[in-house]
């Protein structure tokens, strides 16, 4: 039981605010030592107690060292630099400016732009607090200017932002393509149609509201003095097209089988880079500032991959891998059950933390169980990816709120903001369902 207490104690620590990966990692040290002197008996002395939980770590080293050699992982901070030299060379601002001017007049018009700008940016850059941000700054005041309802535009906002957690190239499936050790190629092919199907959702429930209450999401005219409408159609599609070609080179050479994960990420590097040139918003100053912040991001990650390689390391030979599998596999139901049982537990885990201790901490759990019960591993992997975005939007402490709080107007209140997700969070769960009930429907096999 050891190791289940260190779980409850690691999760307890979390919700006082400390570093993820140092929680992790002295958690795993200080129950590492007690299993140690457990193994040994209290009669044997503290001395060898403490002598056996140091011998634990002794395979530590080799761990870190795997870690530093995975290729896979290489592909973090490359699509990170491509995602953050994205957002440096204002792409959001142009899209959002070039989707509005098309769809404004639409009724909902304007939220369903920044669903599809949602959608473009999570293709080629994936960072999700910057899409929040750029959106929130950009579109939001434009919706509240022509009286959109406020708990639509925050909703929409922060459900668009959270697509880059299942939109390929995705942080998320490439964590997970490692957990699983399955080629993360696939794992990029099976989340194109729930990527595509949950953006179709978004779009038909902003129509829907708009048409059942008008005043919600009114038609608008958007102004522009910058040329006739040609002219206009014309900047839309030199705004629109850049970032498609870049999304194309991208996944394209993954689903061409021309490159790896790792290689089409440096191109989408580079092409991001080539892009800041023509957008002519390149410098020395903005390669800089971006590796900087792709540094930032990148230790994060691979910290709290340290910590919860330990932390899983101490838990698996205190035995609570098997304890957890008894359970799971002892479930009614069997395979449904677990399956149920392991999507409502990551779901609700994801009220509290993020996906990268979720995907370092409880996945690595599941995973053998899944296996031993014949489970497609690409099935359940995009499952676990699909059921992760909530975790941007759930209350109360879903990034995706306090991403746009902090740049919403003050007229904005924070509960407005988390009623204005609950229907999105809604469409999440029915997708996810669905992805589950019928995978075939989003071009995956059977998961059983």
């Amino acid at each position: 039981m050891i190791g289940i207490i260190m779980f409850f104690c690691a999760l307890f620590m979390l919700l006082f605010g400390y570093p993820v990966a140092f929680t992790f990692g002295a958690v795993s040290v200080i129950f590492g030592m007690i299993a140690g002197i457990m193994s040994v008996g209290l009669d044997a002395g503290l001395m060898e107690g403490l002598q056996a939980g140091r011998l634990m770590f002794a395979f530590m080293p080799h761990r870190i060292f795997a870690i530093m050699n995975n290729t896979i992982l290489m592909a973090i901070p490359l699509f990170i630099f491509m995602g953050i030299v994205l957002q440096k060379t204002k792409l959001a601002e142009k899209l959002l400016e070039s989707m509005g001017f098309l769809f404004g007049e639409v009724r909902g018009g304007l939220a369903i732009s920044t669903v599809l700008v949602g959608a473009l940016l999570a293709a080629s850059t994936g960072v999700v607090g910057a899409s929040v941000v750029a959106m929130g700054v950009i579109s939001l005041p434009v919706m509240i200017k022509y009286n959109y309802n406020n708990k639509l535009s925050t909703g929409t906002i922060c459900a668009a932002g959270t697509l880059g957690q299942i939109i390929p190239p995705s942080i998320v499936l490439i964590i997970l393509g490692d957990v699983f050790q399955v080629p993360v190629g696939d794992l990029f092919k099976a989340a194109v149609w729930p990527g595509v199907y949950l953006v179709g959702a978004y779009v038909i429930y902003i129509v829907i509201i708009s048409f059942l209450n008008p005043k919600s999401a009114p038609p608008v005219r958007i102004e522009d003095s910058h040329g006739t409408k040609k002219q206009q159609v014309f900047k839309a599609i030199k705004a629109i097209v850049p970032p498609l070609v870049l999304i194309i080179l991208v996944l394209g050479s993954i689903f061409g089988g021309v490159a790896t994960p790792t290689e089409s990420a440096a191109v989408g590097g580079v092409g991001a880079v080539i892009l800041s040139i023509l957008y002519r918003e390149f410098s020395f100053k903005l390669i800089f500032d971006s590796s900087l912040e792709t540094v930032k991001i990148t230790a994060m990650v691979f910290g709290i991959l340290v910590g919860a390689t330990a932390f899983s390391m101490v838990f698996t030979y205190t035995g609570g891998d098997m304890i957890v599998e008894e359970f799971m596999l002892g479930l009614p139901g069997e395979k449904w059950g677990f399956l149920i049982l392991s999507m409502i537990s990551i779901m609700v885990l994801g009220f509290f933390i993020d996906f990268i201790e979720i995907s370092y901490i409880i996945v690595p759990i599941l995973v053998p169980i899944s296996e031993a019960i014949g489970i497609n591993p690409i099935w359940f992997a995009i499952l676990i990816a699909m059921n992760l975005q909530t975790s941007f939007l759930t209350p109360p402490f879903g990034f995706s709120l306090f991403y746009l709080k902090g740049v919403a107007p003050p007229q904005v209140k924070t509960t407005e903001i988390y009623r204005g997700v609950l229907p999105f969070i809604a469409i999440q769960a029915v997708i996810l369902i669905i992805l589950a009930v019928y995978p075939e429907i989003f071009g995956i096999s059977q998961g059983f």
